[in-house]
C-alpha cells in the first residue's frame, strides 16, 4: 500500500476572495431572515389594533343637536377624525368642540391609540364626550374584524 501525499497550493488572493464571498453569503442570509420575519415584537410595546378599512361614525346629541364624529381607518392605522353635521348654530353654542377634537385627534394620530390621551382642564368635559364618541366609532371598526 502506497499512499501518495498530495500537495495543495493555495494562492493568498483565492483565500481572500473565498472569505469575502462567504461573508457576503452569510450577510445576505441574515438580511433575508430579518426582512421576512414576522412583524411581532416581544418588547412589550403595544400592538396596533386590527381594523376593517372604512369610515365609521358615532353620534353625539347635545340639546337636541346631533353631530357625528367620523373616523377613517385603514387595516392598522387611524387616518382621520372629524366632526360631521356640525352646523353654524351648534358651532356657536359649543365653540370648544372643534379645538378639543383637533387636540385629541393629533394625539391619537401620534399614538394610534385612545389610551393615555390628555386634555386641557378648561375643555375637559367636551374632550371626554368626543373621546367616548371616537372610542365608540373605533369599537365598530374592531367589532367587524372580530366577526370575520
Amino acid at each position: 500500500m502506497s499512499t501518495k501525499t498530495k500537495i495543495v497550493v493555495l494562492h493568498m488572493r483565492e483565500v481572500i476572495y473565498t472569505a469575502i464571498f462567504a461573508a457576503l453569503a452569510i450577510l445576505l442570509v441574515l438580511l433575508l431572515v430579518f426582512m421576512f420575519r414576522s412583524g411581532k415584537k416581544g418588547d412589550g410595546a403595544a400592538e396596533t389594533m386590527g381594523y376593517v378599512s372604512g369610515v365609521y361614525t358615532s353620534s353625539i346629541v347635545l340639546n337636541n343637536q346631533t353631530m357625528d364624529v367620523k373616523v377613517v381607518v385603514d387595516d392598522n392605522r387611524i387616518n382621520a377624525i372629524s366632526l360631521d353635521n356640525l352646523d353654524e348654530t351648534a358651532a356657536a353654542m359649543y365653540p370648544l368642540m372643534q379645538p378639543a377634537l383637533d387636540s385629541i385627534s393629533q394625539q391619537i394620530y401620534e399614538k394610534q391609540s385612545t389610551e393615555g390621551i390628555t386634555y386641557d382642564e378648561a375643555n375637559q368635559y367636551t374632550s371626554m364626550v368626543l373621546l367616548n364618541a371616537i372610542k365608540d366609532a373605533l369599537s365598530k371598526a374592531q367589532a367587524e374584524t372580530d366577526s370575520e
